[in-house]
């Protein structure tokens, strides 16, 4: 059974930092890029990073650029997200994905919630 799962989120001060983790099970995890995606209250998906097979690339929303920093360990089948200098608009539910380019995004988390406010 392919499961995801999400840790690390709550609530957080305007500026201050959170580090989400996913744990990957059920797959190959080496097989595939691994993303971030979120969905703020009454909002739509947003995605956040990705980040490739081996760590060699990653991607990142133009208004988490600078601020967030994906990695992974494919060792221990985890993906991490670490997001410094948080604002209020990045409150949201965070899920951790696979992802193939050549199909998309597989298979989903359950989602951690991240509440940025003073």
């Amino acid at each position: 059974e392919v499961q995801l799962v999400e840790s690390g989120g709550g609530l957080v001060q305007p500026g201050g930092s959170l580090r989400l983790s996913c744990a990957a099970s059920g797959f190959t995890f080496d097989d595939y890029a691994m993303t971030w995606v979120r969905q703020a209250p009454g909002e739509g998906l947003e995605w956040v990073s990705l980040i490739t097979w081996n760590g060699g690339i990653t991607y990142y929303g133009e208004s988490m650029e600078g601020r967030f920093t994906i990695s992974r360990d494919n060792a221990k089948n985890t993906v991490d997200l670490q997001m410094d200098s948080l604002k209020s608009e990045d409150t949201a539910v965070y899920y951790c994905a696979s992802f193939a380019f050549t199909t998309g995004i597989g298979n989903w988390g359950q989602g951690t919630p991240v509440t940025v406010s003073s």
